[in-house]
């Protein structure tokens, strides 16, 4: 017979105050365990005097000293001729305390937890209730769920429409006839009435810092339309280049855009909703951030995503919804996907949130480079509205002169004189009519 982490031996009753401390290291490990009293630590059964008194002098110091209170069974045994004490526990309303510590079993030894150790223990005993997805979302009612966008998931997912209240209790989307928030969120006509970080926030920046801005978007609604509307801005204010397939345009982003999807889906799949910030899309001339509110979740690391697929779910249920449609896999390739299609994408976790970082690789046709050409050809220092609306042209080249003045900030006046300028300049041209047409700019 030897210890274990679930069984402990103790001589007598003299190492009583030991006794409840590794019941307490078994408890907080294994929730339930054995102990001997009359067994040396190498196992040498060599008994002890056992009476009544004895007995109840365990029960009384494993209620006084062991918080939550569990109930043991506390018996008499004779092993090999000898009375020793053999005490059964079991308990899971973990952590447990003794005599105002807490430990946990480690092999045959009892460790004293640390802070931290503590708290990941409480949240992994409440995961399951802490859970923004399945928790009920009160105000919510089945009036307020879209059965368009239901149909539609469902149609994707290969599944049958019933009626709103059926459906979503065959997908767990409803608890004791209320709905819960992943449904709102996911299929609500207005989830932004219920939750206001139902929001994507997009910018894009002139440099590489956050110091000029020059274009600034938010958008509300339940998940597949904020994906789709993040997909849309990187596309819009990235360059897109093209190749030929025989005699088809193929457009090709500067960044794969399956990577720069699976960074989004990501974002909205594994982000911290009890946090009130949104997930925000921040374009610079060198690099496009997806920015998620929480950190990595169920102990992961950096290291650990990018070496090994692994995940470790915070919202189970979006998790499960995003999957019935392929938007996920259930074995965390996500982010192997994004760096074999990306492979110099950085993770960074910076205060509370997570960053996704993707490089962007045609910013010199951008920027200083054509800034320097254009002020050499007007014969003077490119102006700030120059330069942002060839930064706006090099963006969307479909863009009209209504959606120049409101991304600057300038009236529509203004903007005509610039792009007059320009034009003059032999650095800009306009290429079939006002409508339907669109702006070359000149190398």
């Amino acid at each position: 017979m030897e210890e274990s982490e679930t069984l402990e031996f103790k001589k007598s009753t003299s190492e009583l105050k030991e006794a409840i401390i590794s019941i307490v290291a078994i408890l907080n490990k294994h929730q339930k365990g054995r102990l001997l009293f009359g067994v040396k630590n190498n196992g040498a059964i060599i008994g002890q005097n056992v009476t009544e008194k004895s007995l109840r002098d365990i029960s009384k110091a494993i209620s006084d000293h062991i918080e939550p209170k569990i109930y043991p069974k506390i018996e008499k045994e004779r092993i090999d001729k000898k009375d020793c004490v053999v005490v059964e526990f079991q308990g899971q309303n973990i952590p447990y305390y003794a005599y105002g510590r807490t430990y946990k079993r480690i092999a045959d030894e009892d460790k004293l937890m640390s802070a931290k150790e503590v708290e990941k223990l409480i949240l992994e005993k409440n995961k399951e209730k802490l859970r923004w997805d399945s928790e009920i979302c009160k105000k919510a009612k089945i009036s307020d769920i879209s059965s368009k966008k239901l149909k539609e998931f469902l149609k994707k997912a290969g599944k049958k429409f019933d009626s709103i209240e059926n459906s979503l209790k065959k997908l767990n989307l409803a608890k004791n006839k209320k709905i819960l928030n992943a449904a709102v969120i996911l299929f609500g006509k207005k989830p932004q009435h219920f939750f206001p970080n139902a929001k994507l926030r997009c910018a894009a920046f002139a440099t590489t810092t956050s110091s000029l801005i020059v274009d600034r978007q938010e958008f509300e609604g339940d998940l597949f339309y904020l994906i789709d509307k993040a997909e849309e801005y990187i596309l819009k204010n990235i360059h897109i280049g093209m190749r030929l397939e025989g005699m088809r345009r193929i457009d090709v982003p500067e960044i794969n855009k399956e990577a720069f999807r699976e960074g989004i889906i990501n974002a909205f799949c594994h982000r911290d909703y009890w946090m009130y910030d949104s997930v925000n899309i921040a374009v610079f001339r060198d690099r496009v951030e997806i920015r998620s509110p929480g950190l990595l979740y169920g102990g992961l690391t950096i290291e650990k995503i990018r070496k090994e697929n692994v995940s470790e779910r915070r919202n189970e249920l979006i998790a499960e919804m995003f999957h019935e449609v392929h938007f996920v896999e259930k074995w965390g390739r996500g982010i192997s996907l994004i760096l074999s299609k990306e492979p110099d994408t950085e993770f960074k976790e910076v205060g509370t949130h997570f960053i996704t970082v993707f490089k962007r690789k045609g910013v010199e046709k951008v920027g200083e480079k054509w800034t320097e050409k254009l002020g050499e050809k007007l014969g003077e220092k490119l102006g700030e509205n120059e330069s942002k609306i060839i930064e706006q042209i090099a963006r969307d080249n479909r863009i009209t002169m209504v959606e120049l003045s409101k991304k600057l900030g300038i009236s529509e006046v203004a903007v005509y004189k610039n792009i007059k300028k320009l034009k003059q300049a032999g650095i800009l041209e306009r290429v079939g009519p006002a409508k339907g047409g669109h702006w070359e700019i000149k190398d």
